[in-house]
């Protein structure tokens, strides 16, 4: 049993360290403090242009609710396109509505408009009323995969629901457990929750290489990047575990 591993990165260095360190898929993005947006059209061509691995942009327009205006569907729908003539291989996706419920018919267009590119759906599922209505609707709307911590602030915190939505979900899709996933839990999470991929973002603090700083801005100038032995040590224990 093969078990995967994909890497959210938040910047091209971490995208291609992941690729390095045995990551079978990057989620790129931007924002990191935001909890990722869309990122640019210039890191999603130059990361397909040096990535050999499975690329999935997120596409969410801005930070915070995953409730969508009509404005910003249109720019969405826009970005699946891009991502689909950069030759990307899926795209991450999520909307609900006012009511907590999947918002059906705009997540089934962006599936359309992604086609013949898989589709994950993010961690709007983990803001979602009910759990196992969102599970059948997303199913239904014909995406690939799942990225859930479980309506959890972390993966092992939701490994109960987590395990309850492999099942249920009868490999009819991927559920892959997101959030707090590292070294030090992943066996844990693989045996409770019966998962077979896995998501994490093995986020360090990168210190600036600027030489000159001007203190009196006071200014942290470090950035979010991918831990590559936390990564290494990650992709060992999923290769053990899968033998």
């Amino acid at each position: 049993m093969a078990l995967q591993l994909e890497i959210c990165c938040f910047n091209l260095p971490s995208a291609l360290l992941a690729q390095r360190a045995g990551a079978d898929r990057v989620e790129l993005c931007s924002g990191p403090e935001e909890g990722g947006v869309t990122p640019s059209a210039g890191l999603i061509r130059t990361a397909r242009e040096l990535l050999h691995i499975a690329l999935y942009p997120i596409i969410r327009p801005r930070e915070g609710d995953f409730l969508y205006t009509d404005e910003e569907f249109r720019i969405m729908l826009r970005d699946v396109d891009y991502c689909k003539q950069t030759g990307c291989n899926g795209v991450v996706i999520g909307m609900l509505l006012p009511d907590g419920s999947v918002d059906k018919a705009r997540c089934a267009r962006l599936v359309e408009a992604a086609y013949p590119l898989g589709v994950t759906f993010h961690r709007a599922f983990d803001r979602a009323a009910n759990p196992f209505e969102a599970l059948e609707d997303i199913i239904g709307i014909g995406c690939e995969r799942i990225l859930t911590s479980g309506q959890r602030p972390t993966a092992m915190e939701g490994a109960a629901l987590i395990d309850q939505l492999v099942r249920l979900a009868d490999d009819r899709l991927v559920i892959m457990p997101g959030s707090g996933v590292r070294s030090d839990n992943i066996a844990e999470l693989v045996r409770t929750t019966g998962a077979v991929e896995f998501h994490t973002s093995a986020r360090i603090r990168q210190a600036s290489a600027m030489e000159f700083v001007n203190g009196p801005m006071q200014e942290d100038q470090s950035f979010a990047m991918a831990g590559e032995d936390e990564i290494r040590r990650i992709r060992e224990q999923l290769n053990a575990i899968g033998k």
